[in-house]
This record gives C-alpha cells, sequence and structure tokens, in this order.
C-alpha cells in the first residue's frame, strides 16, 4: 500500500496559497498559476534588497555632495581629502551629519580642504 502524503502536499499547498494572498485574479487562487508568480516574486524581492542598499548609497552620496558644494569643495575631493587626513566615516555617517549638524560637517570640510591635494581656489 502506497502512502499518498496528503497532509504534508495540503501544508505546502496552503503555504504557497498564503504568499499568493493580495495578487490578482486567478494568481491568488488557483494552485499552479500562484506557484509560479510567488516564486517570481520571492526570487523579485531578493533583487530588490540588494537594489535598496545600491540606492541608499546612491542617496548617500548625493546628500554628502551637495552639502560639500554648498561649502565650496567638491565631493571626490572632500572625500579624498577625509582619506589623507584619517578619517573613516562611511557615506551614511556623513550624510547624517551633513543633514543634522551643520557645523560638525563644517569643521570635515575644513579639515578636507586643508589634506586635499587640489588647489585652493
Amino acid at each position: 500500500m502506497r502512502v499518498k502524503g496528503g497532509m504534508v502536499h495540503a501544508k505546502q499547498r496552503r503555504k504557497i496559497l498564503k504568499l499568493a494572498k493580495g495578487f490578482g485574479g486567478k494568481k491568488s487562487t488557483s494552485y499552479r498559476i500562484a506557484k509560479q508568480r510567488v516564486m517570481k516574486a520571492l526570487r523579485n524581492a531578493y533583487y530588490s534588497r540588494r537594489l535598496r542598499r545600491r540606492d541608499f548609497r546612491n542617496l548617500w552620496i548625493i546628500r554628502v555632495n551637495a552639502a560639500s558644494r554648498a561649502r565650496g569643495i567638491v565631493y571626490s575631493r572632500f572625500m579624498e581629502g577625509l582619506h589623507k587626513a584619517g578619517i573613516g566615516i562611511n557615506r551614511k555617517m556623513l550624510a547624517d551629519i551633513a543633514v543634522r549638524d551643520g557645523q560638525a560637517f563644517d569643521e570635515l570640510v575644513e579639515l578636507a580642504k586643508s589634506h586635499s591635494t587640489a588647489p585652493a581656489n
């Protein structure tokens, strides 16, 4: 006599249909279609988590660039000056300092200017 495994199979189907909740039409009710849509959705979610990191890094760079340009130094020279000064603050923290604490950012800009190789304007 063979074992059909009905309970396990039903549990797997319920899990997929639960993940497909909110999808439109048959994509949320038909197991076969829902399984494909869920697999694609999970794949896209994985990809988008990586994209989010890229997007945030771009945002931080834009914020630091805008703040440093307002103080008379371009982003690349600012980062070069910080590196040569031995300051290891990441872009996320720099963007936060630029937005929340302008005075501290001014000091970082002056430090970067003094260590940058660009000619002073």
